[in-house]
This record gives C-alpha cells, structure tokens and sequence, in this order.
C-alpha cells in the first residue's frame, strides 16, 4: 500500500478511482489500510472515508461515461481485452434491468457487483443526477464500514501487513500485464496479413 502511505489522500482517492473503473484493486484493502492509518494519527478518520467515497464516485461516472459513449455491444465484444468478463457484465446487467435505478445504491453495497454496475446504467443512459445521487449513497456505507474495520483493528494491522507486499507487487504486475496487451494488440493490428 505504498501509493497511500507516501500520497495521503491522494493515494487513498486514486486506488479508489481505479477500483471503480473496474481495475481489480480491492477496496476491501484499500480502506481498512487507510483505518489504520487513521488509528496512528496520519489521517483522519471522516476525511479518509470522503476521500474514499470521492474516489468511487469519480471512478464509477469515468465508467458511465466510456458506456454511454461506446455501448453495450462494444464492451460485450472487446471486454476481455481490458479485463471486463462478459459474465460480470450481464450479471450486472440483469440486475439494473431488474431493479432499474435503485441497483445502483444495492449494486455499490455488494462485491463485483459493485463495479459492473456502472456499465448497464452507462448503457442505458441513466439521467446523471440520480446515478452520482445513489453511487454517493452506496459507496459512503461501504468505505465508512472498510475504514471502521482498519481503525478498530489499530496496531494488530501488523498481522496482516505481510499482505500488502504482495498487493503492492499484484498492482504492478496488472499494469504491466494491461501495457504489454495493449502494445501486442496494437502490433499485432498494424503487422496483420490482412491489412490492405
């Protein structure tokens, strides 16, 4: 969790905003690690569960917005070249279709869901002020009880500090593996036989 401990807030708002946008970064760590640090003084604890919440709302209106603008199909068809199952996808889509507005707030309180659930409202161009309205009121329980359970937990986050390591280097390998896919496409697209 090196990006929160040496960017502060900062850190905290840009690992949220890339969790959101469905880069596989785990709030479920991000918080808690951001509690702790509230329960050592160096944050404080409200800032860090708005900062937190900032950071998913942005995060979800970038995904919105890329859905709104390219559509259901292109995502059902090239997902999987940034790491978008099409399984997720039509799980949160049925939901939306099954709960219309509202799965936005039920959607930002339940894992995976929590991320895909921007696309079907993107998709189907769901009115913005409800969307950030219900996003806000979803993520703010969500950050508040994962920075809660950080600030409880004190100085017995040394336990499971040894995870962090590993999420740090985790992080790193998905963003190299994403630049290397996206060159190889790329490559692969401009040296095709089939290009006239």
């Amino acid at each position: 969790m090196g990006l929160i401990s040496a960017g502060g807030y900062a850190g905290i708002f840009i690992l949220m905003f890339l969790e959101s946008a469905a880069i596989p970064i785990p709030s479920e760590i991000i918080m808690p690690f951001s509690g702790f640090l509230a329960s050592t003084g160096r944050f404080g604890f409200w800032p860090a569960v708005f900062t937190g919440t900032l950071g998913n709302i942005f995060g979800s209106l970038f995904l919105y917005w890329i859905a709104s603008k390219w559509g259901r199909q292109f995502f059902y068809k090239y997902g999987k070249f940034i790491f978008l199952s099409s399984n997720d996808l039509s799980r949160a889509d049925k939901w939306f279709m099954t709960y219309g507005t509202s799965a936005v707030f039920f959607g930002r309180l339940l894992p995976l869901i929590r991320t895909y659930i921007s696309f079907p409202a993107g998709f189907s161009k769901m009115r913005l002020e409800p969307f950030v309205f219900f996003t806000a009121l979803g993520a703010l329980p969500w950050t508040w009880v994962f920075t809660l359970i950080g600030l409880k937990l004190g100085e017995n986050w040394g336990d499971v500090s040894k995870y962090f390591r590993f999420f740090d280097i985790m992080i790193a390998v998905i963003i190299l593996a994403a630049i290397i896919l996206h060159f190889k496409k790329r490559y692969n697209a401009v040296n095709s036989p089939n290009k006239s």
